[in-house]
């Protein structure tokens, strides 16, 4: 049976043992299309999960969104560029898919300006991990190319989808702002704004561009809105849009249309930019590029989803290491096997072993992963003893980010949002 694929938008290499391991965890179509039946693959910004074998099947969404495969030569040729080694996250095709990337880089190499786009839809006190990973890999692009940043705080959507009362939505955005500072981000190259505050103006403009090239069958067709949903979630992918645009920003580009636009994000975000990149030469500028991601699992696993509701579904940048512990034992879950008799003759799978994907994502040290990889997937190696890593792993990370947030001050947020001159490029 022919698997069927929803796609709605919202607002995210290595050794051989890497690259079998992963290519392992991503099912072929010819996989996917013999073992889906009733079960259909859903994937939206509220609910992720994949077909009958509980996984996402990523080949699907290149040939659904006609994004391009982000290959082994296009990483070596960011590697040559800026000097510095890739990213984990590039290296283990955790970013995987890209549109326009080479064109980016075409710039990069000839001195013409480009900058970062990326976002945040603040509906909790702290991020998750999965909130983390598009924010860690944008530090690194920043870094690695030192090109200037805009970071959009979609409060006014969150009001709009999750009914959250416009005063608390505005919190949170601030809230949520010095988790994303603390990533370390560079402040004299970083403008975060929240589209309550900073909506109006040349952004506004913009907007308005925006919507008038949109229609209403085509926004019904790429989002999936119904009859039922208000005006404003119609309205609001041109938001969202908007600052794809660089004269969105006069504070930092003045008036011009020539500075290019790469947006790092998830994969299902492709959708609001796919109708940018459509709108972009009807209006005067130049398609924003992106560079996209894979999902972060729930501890449950691929066919969980991790929600701000359900704390054990995730690792929050807040928990304690005694959290960090307890939901990692109790509810990552395991491809290992059923007994240590079992596992020791059968090894772990690593295609749904959740504690395996999450260092994929964390663990710095190739050679570690590779030897962990190499040691579980025999059965050498147990369960509890990759739990006991992992948990290693993240206690650390998140003990680091928790330092560097309580250095983050109201003052420390203000300054990162305030409109100023930006001479970036």
């Amino acid at each position: 049976t022919r698997q069927i694929i929803h796609i709605r938008a919202g607002f995210l290499g290595g050794t051989p043992v890497l690259r079998e391991a992963m290519a392992e965890a991503q099912p072929t179509s010819d996989t996917v299309e013999q073992e889906a039946t009733d079960q259909e693959q859903v994937v939206d910004p509220w609910s992720v999960s994949g077909g009958a074998d509980g996984r996402i099947d990523y080949n699907k969404l290149l040939e659904q969104f006609g994004c391009s495969k982000l290959t082994e030569d296009l990483v070596e040729r960011v590697e040559s560029l800026t000097g510095r080694p890739a990213h984990p996250f590039l290296k283990r095709g955790i970013f995987f898919a890209h549109r326009d990337l080479h064109e980016i880089l075409d710039c990069y190499e000839k001195g013409i300006p480009f900058y970062l786009y990326t976002g945040r839809g603040p509906s909790s006190e702290a991020l998750h991990l999965g909130h983390l990973v598009p924010f860690m890999f944008t530090k690194y692009l920043q870094d690695a190319f030192n090109v200037p940043l805009v970071i959009q705080l979609t409060d006014d959507e969150k009001s709009l989808w999750r009914g959250l009362d416009i005063d608390e939505a505005r919190r949170l955005s601030r809230e949520n702002a010095k988790d994303i500072i603390a990533c370390g981000f560079d402040a004299s190259k970083t403008f975060i704004f929240s589209d309550f505050e900073f909506v109006g103006g040349a952004f506004y403009r913009n907007i308005i561009r925006i919507q008038r090239c949109v229609t209403m069958n085509q926004v019904r067709g790429i989002f999936g809105f119904t009859q039922e949903d208000n005006i404003g979630k119609i309205a609001f992918p041109a938001v969202q849009a908007a600052p794809s645009f660089p004269d969105c920003f006069p504070h930092m580009f003045g008036q011009r249309k020539d500075v290019r636009c790469l947006i790092p994000c998830a994969i299902d975000q492709d959708p609001y930019f796919r109708m940018t990149r459509d709108v972009a030469p009807r209006i005067g500028h130049q398609k924003p590029a992106l560079i996209e991601s894979k999902f972060f699992p729930a501890l449950q696993g691929e066919s969980g989803k991790m929600s701000a509701s359900d704390t054990n579904s995730a690792i929050f940048v807040n928990d304690t290491p005694s959290q960090i512990k307890d939901k990692i034992n109790k509810y990552a879950f395991s491809g290992g096997g059923a007994t240590v008799e079992e596992h020791r003759v059968r090894g772990a799978n690593l295609a749904v072993d959740v504690p395996w994907k999450y260092l994929n994502f964390f663990l710095e040290d190739d050679a570690k992963l590779a030897t962990i990889g190499e040691e579980y997937s025999s059965g050498r190696m147990l369960t509890g003893e990759i739990k006991k890593e992992l948990i290693t792993v993240l206690t650390d990370l998140v003990s680091r980010h928790q330092r560097a947030r309580a250095q983050v001050t109201d003052d420390v947020v203000n300054a990162f949002m305030a409109v100023r001159p930006m001479p970036c490029v």
